[in-house]
């Protein structure tokens, strides 16, 4: 008879990293689908002024991290803050982050989710400039080719089209600034957004109290699902970090990757197909362009992947 109670230890080590991996791709595939949905909830709360709904989005995420961190019982990094060049960072994170969600609800909402899409597909190929710029980082000749390629197809936008896609390029030069001062922050991502909207809260409150108290301000002015949408903006910024950091833990970069194209891709449908926006011939180039040039980086980065781990597993 067989002894099937006995199993090796590398099946249990191969089956327990396939459930990670598994779970770490369901974690990441619903985060951007999250991301990708957000031009619906803001169009959804369309009545309340951009700048308005920025400041409650810093309240309520603020609100959102400080009870998970009371949940976690984690205060520990809070001493960290007292350093002067990471409180420093965390301003500027906070600033900057401020900046790109302002402008993000203002062009959704302004009937710009196409444009504001673009952003998001060209901002992966801003990271590897800045890489490149900041911090020195040599680029490989897949990626010199992706970043050319690009900016043809803005300069392309720009001639061709009639229109400088500044929406686009606010966005994702933001949000690699941004990225670029988190790659060196010493905080964690429910830490540093902890940080980000605290810098903000006090203002924010500040201000939103002076609305209400002007009798400018929407909460009582609005409809109660309305109201409900507002407070809820902490949860769809804090909800969906949380479960891409999860993913990111649990999957390899390259899948990372290129699921970050979904976020962005299903921004363009909502916006062309769901909200009509206006997407002539001459912009559809563009983006194609634009497209090939993330094909080409994608493409170069399974490729570089793929080789290093053939000769890294050649060495074992």
């Amino acid at each position: 008879m067989p002894n099937i109670g006995k199993i090796p230890a590398n099946i249990y080590y191969t089956t327990g990293k396939k459930i990670r991996m598994r779970k770490g791709f369901i974690y990441a595939v619903t985060a951007y689908l999250l991301w990708g949905l957000l031009p619906v909830y803001w169009k959804a709360i369309k009545i309340i002024p951009p700048y308005e709904i920025l400041f409650h989005r810093m309240c309520w995420t603020f609100m959102c991290c400080a009870i998970l961190l009371v949940y976690k019982r984690h205060w520990s990094w809070v001493v960290k803050l007292k350093k002067p060049l990471t409180l420093i960072t965390f301003i500027g994170t906070a600033v900057i982050i401020g900046s790109n969600w302002f402008t993000y609800i203002w062009a959704v909402n302004s009937g710009y989710i196409v444009e504001s899409s673009l952003g998001y597909f060209i901002n992966p190929l801003v990271n590897v400039l800045f890489g490149m710029v900041f911090l020195k980082e040599k680029l490989r000749l897949g990626q010199v080719a992706a970043i050319i390629v690009a900016a043809i197809g803005v300069l392309y936008l720009t001639f061709n089209y009639g229109s400088f896609p500044w929406i686009a390029l606010i966005l994702a030069t933001t949000f690699g600034f941004y990225g670029l001062l988190r790659k060196t922050a010493a905080l964690n991502s429910l830490e540093g957004l902890a940080s980000e909207t605290g810098v903000l809260f006090i203002p924010a409150v500040i201000y939103l109290v002076f609305l209400q108290a002007n009798g400018t301000g929407s909460v009582g002015h609005i409809t109660l699902l309305t109201t409900f949408l507002l407070i809820g903006t902490g949860v769809i910024t804090a909800f969906p970090l949380l479960l891409f950091t999860a993913g990111a833990r649990r999957i390899t970069l390259t899948t990372l990757g290129i699921l970050q194209y979904i976020a962005p891709t299903f921004q363009f449908l909502i916006g062309v197909f769901v909200y009509n926006e206006n997407f002539p011939k001459s912009r559809l180039i563009g983006f194609m362009i634009i497209w090939v040039a993330l094909i080409i980086y994608t493409a170069e980065g399974i490729y570089t992947g793929s080789k290093n781990y053939r000769s890294v597993k050649s060495l074992i």
